[in-house]
């Protein structure tokens, strides 16, 4: 059997990433593009996609479009069949999903309402849901196609007061596992990653230069938080032929965080805290 001289070379796919626009959805966007996919970002806010969009153009190898934008609100059906169709105009094909739309929220459960934890329930899980199922119909028909949902450390441990954000990204891990049993055949592969503590504009503030920012450096055995352009080599692998036999995985990018127990690493107070 011949493979690929570059297992991770993502020539001629087409990715569109929900969220994409921002934080860790742009770096994985980025990731893709540089190793020759061909990207659709999405988000809810046109000039966010408008400005994102012009600029991963300006920094294009190529010079054939390799950038666009729609766009998308993942808790509208509508919205997300809309970028769907948006993806095959523009590219002709479909080949990659990554869904990373999503919100923070923190707040004692004791007043957390029914309300905030459906939209929270509504935009990351559901959300990814009417992704999976527009992207997963296109892949379907090809026969082949790579989901990659955004899970979350609180998919595995608990994160005190954000009851609702890890109770949704516990069901997105148990999506992804679903999905990667039911869709296979159809050689759909569903992964996951799940990222560790990474200053975003939708956890900054909870995290630097706070002394929940500081236990979290100080239970990191690699003693920092992670730069966003980490994340996107684990979603260059998962969209990539270098994984073409990974499905149902949740791969954590955390710098060692759920591995720790007691050790001797200490971070100092605020190392790397600004990301």
């Amino acid at each position: 059997m011949t493979q690929k001289k570059n297992l991770f070379d993502l020539s001629g796919k087409v990715a569109l990433v929900t969220g994409g626009a921002t934080g860790l959805g742009r770096a994985v966007a980025q990731g893709l593009l540089d190793h020759g996919a061909k990207i659709l970002i999405g988000s809810r806010r046109r000039p966010t996609v408008e400005e994102t969009v012009a600029e991963m153009t300006a920094g294009a190898s190529s010079p054939d479009t390799m950038v666009g934008g729609v766009a998308l609100d993942v808790t509208v059906e509508s919205s997300v069949e809309r970028a769907c169709r948006r993806a095959i105009d523009l590219f002709g094909r479909l080949d990659i999903l990554v869904n990373s739309a999503g919100f923070q929220l923190r707040k004692p459960t004791f007043e957390l309402t029914a309300e905030e934890f459906n939209k929270m329930y509504d935009t990351h899980v559901t959300g990814s849901l009417r992704c999976c199922h527009a992207a997963g119909r296109i892949f379907r028909e090809q026969r082949q196609g790579a989901i990659i949902n955004i899970a979350s450390i609180s998919s595995f441990v608990d994160l005190v007061e954000v009851a609702a954000y890890a109770s949704a990204k516990s069901a997105v891990m148990g999506l992804t596992r679903s999905l990667a049993n039911e869709w296979a055949p159809h050689g759909i592969r569903t992964n996951a990653i799940a990222p560790g503590f990474f200053p975003t504009d939708l956890n900054r503030h909870l995290i630097t230069n706070t002394d929940r920012g500081r236990r979290v450096l100080e239970h990191t055995p690699m003693a920092r938080f992670g730069d966003q352009h980490e994340i996107a080599g684990a979603a260059i692998f998962l969209a990539s032929d270098a994984a073409s036999f990974v499905n149902g995985h949740t791969l954590v990018v955390d710098g060692g965080y759920l591995a720790a127990g007691v050790s001797d690493a200490v971070a100092p107070w605020g190392s790397n805290a600004t990301g």
